[in-house]
């Protein structure tokens, strides 16, 4: 980690907190200041630096298996369950020849620390901590510590996406007012004459702009500029990312990774290779469709024949999440989540009995819950004036742009952020009491 490691923790910790933008960087959060960068070790180092690689083929490959289905070249179930609940102007928009190729330009996978190895819980293509991450890196390389991506990785990385546009807009909605000040942040830093943030109701778009989406499409009869931004994106007088591509965004794309019906598919637009990196890496996932089964069949991996049986498994057997797959104000940040080892059999019951009535609007999906290890960590307080041990859990965000035309696009690491809940947290999020810290080569 460089020769921090011999400086006052509060040395570093008091550069950060006075480091902080005078608008803040998440309005009205706040969380712990680490005294050095999270360290990990160097296996895990290489497998970050080569993952963005394999989850843009990823991207890829579900792009492709969404658009066979959709023609019926590969069985039409997966398109079937990936455009429940959306609205037809939703499915002709990401079914548009003009985005026929397109992929979000930021992957940022949320990534559990766990007995079992890096597991990851899901893929965001609209992730928040953009500007926090490059903030982050700069702090403390400013103060001395040395960082994944460097000073300036998640500031070139983000920059890099656009290309040689001349305006950059970052449009921001209200649903995601909670990041605007590291938007605001980010534009400044990069290039506050090229690059400006603008609220849902922005449309004085040029020609030739590059428009960054930081709002869901769940919520476009919200946002008064989507209608203008994207007549203009699929009639090419600029360019949009992350895409209008709401299949892209299901969580449930995890499950269709392990259906076997989709082995050869997957094979054939993976390889073999990175094939079997993410049936390390992606949990085990299903989709709770309530169609019934035939009655010599079970779910893979859960012997159950119906999902009614999933309301008496043993607490022991509940090692589960049910979250919702995508597409609704409930499916980001720690909402929309159920752990069954952690409730009583009646909500579990209850979860399991919405999961089942919502899946014609919003389906669910069940995921093998890895719980996160304990780590060993420490922040600075301020009001003590000390720093304070503390045993978490954690959570690793790292942040890949994805630079050049698609037919050879690269994904570049700009940064990892580190989430630490107190170990007693069984869902990792951004809270008052979580650490948050960029990540560094050391000894974890």
């Amino acid at each position: 980690m460089g020769n921090d490691t011999q400086t006052d923790p509060g040395k570093i910790a008091r550069h950060v907190q006075q480091s902080l933008p005078a608008d803040g960087l998440f309005a009205g959060h706040q969380w712990r200041v680490a005294t050095r960068p999270f360290p990990l070790d160097k296996k895990t180092v290489k497998q970050l630096e080569k993952l963005g690689r394999v989850l843009l083929k990823f991207y890829q490959a579900t792009n492709m298996i969404y658009r066979w289905s959709a023609e019926g070249r590969l069985p039409t179930w997966p398109a079937e369950w990936l455009d429940r609940g959306k609205p037809e102007s939703i499915i002709d928009l990401q079914r548009h020849k003009a985005f026929r190729p397109d992929l979000p330009r930021v992957i940022r996978p949320d990534i559990l620390l766990t007995e079992d190895g890096l597991k990851i819980t899901e893929l965001d293509s609209v992730p928040g901590g953009i500007g926090l991450t490059a903030w982050l890196n700069r702090t403390y390389a400013e103060a001395g510590a040395e960082v994944l991506g460097d000073a300036t990785g998640m500031l070139d990385g983000f920059s890099g996406i656009f290309g040689d546009a001349k305006k950059i807009r970052l449009i921001v909605s209200e649903e995601s007012a909670t990041y605007r000040p590291e938007m605001e942040w980010l534009a400044g830093q990069i290039a506050p004459e090229r690059m400006s943030v603008h609220g849902q109701e922005f449309t004085g778009f040029t020609e030739g702009d590059a428009v960054y989406r930081f709002f869901e499409l769940f919520d476009l009869p919200n946002i008064p500029a989507a209608g203008e931004l994207f007549q203009r994106a699929t009639d090419q007088k600029l360019t949009l990312t992350a895409p209008p591509k709401s299949f892209l965004e299901e969580k449930m794309t995890f499950a269709l990774f392990h259906n076997r019906n989709l082995t050869e598919a997957w094979r054939q637009q993976l390889g073999e290779s990175f094939k079997r990196t993410l049936e390390a890496l992606l949990p085990q996932t299903w989709v709770v469709d309530p169609s019934p089964l035939p009655p010599n069949a079970a779910y893979p991996g859960l012997d159950l024949t119906n999902w009614e049986q999933l309301k008496d498994l043993s607490q022991k057997d509940r090692n589960l999440i049910l979250k919702i797959s995508g597409f609704s104000e409930q499916a980001w940040g720690a909402r929309g989540v159920w752990l069954g080892s952690d409730l009583p059999r009646d909500e579990w019951a209850a979860a399991v009995d919405e999961a089942l009535a919502g899946f014609g609007q919003s389906p669910r999906i069940l995921q093998r819950y890895h719980r996160p290890s304990r780590v060993d960590t420490e922040w600075y307080d301020f009001a003590l004036g000390q720093a304070q041990p503390m045993q978490g859990r954690v959570r690793l965000c790292p942040y890949y742009f994805v630079h050049g035309e698609w037919d050879q696009a690269k994904a570049t690491l700009g940064g990892v952020l580190a989430t630490i809940c107190p170990a007693d947290k069984k869902i990792i999020h951004g809270m008052s009491e979580a650490i948050l810290a960029p990540c560094a080569l050391g000894q974890a």
